[in-house]
């Protein structure tokens, strides 16, 4: 009985003495960055479109201005096919789609304009649809109604 015990508890005690120890020594960190910055898009700006780091890609966040004039649509619908549009670009740039969007986050300056934006973004996002957050400010640049940001990863 003794023997037992003696043997469970060392039992228990090599096990435990495992937990945690991982080795690291074949392991080699990639910190690779690439930088998305398709045609046409202003460079002259403080920030990058889009960054893509070991297969995931961050993309900033984008209003619904025109690329062309730069003006928001009085439409809202149109607003926010446009923010969409443009993360679509930095997706493609970086041979991603909605599809490998993992999250979302959406900035409305009114959120009684929330369920417009939604019917718009239903048709962008199918099943199963990224993660994604609603923030209410107070204002954008500008006239924007609307921001948005995304992440995806391949």
């Amino acid at each position: 009985m003794k023997s037992n015990i003696l043997l469970g508890s060392l039992l228990i005690l090599g096990l435990t003495s495992c937990v945690g120890t991982v080795s690291t020594e074949n392991k080699q960190v990639s910190t690779e960055r690439k930088n998305i910055m398709p045609e046409g898009y202003n460079r002259g700006l403080p920030f990058t479109p889009g960054i893509l780091v070991d297969g995931t890609l961050y993309v900033a966040g984008f209003s619904g201005e025109d690329p062309k004039t730069g003006v928001i649509p009085e439409e809202f619908e149109t607003e926010v096919k446009q923010a969409l549009d443009k993360i679509g670009v930095i997706l493609k740039e970086a041979d991603m789609d909605y599809k490998d969007v993992v999250s979302v986050q959406v900035y409305l300056t009114d959120m009684e304009l929330f369920e417009r934006m939604n019917v718009v973004y239903r048709t962008y996002f199918n099943e199963p649809r990224p993660t994604r957050s609603i923030m209410g400010i107070k204002s954008l640049i500008g006239p924007a109604r609307i921001e948005i940001t995304v992440t995806a990863r391949k």
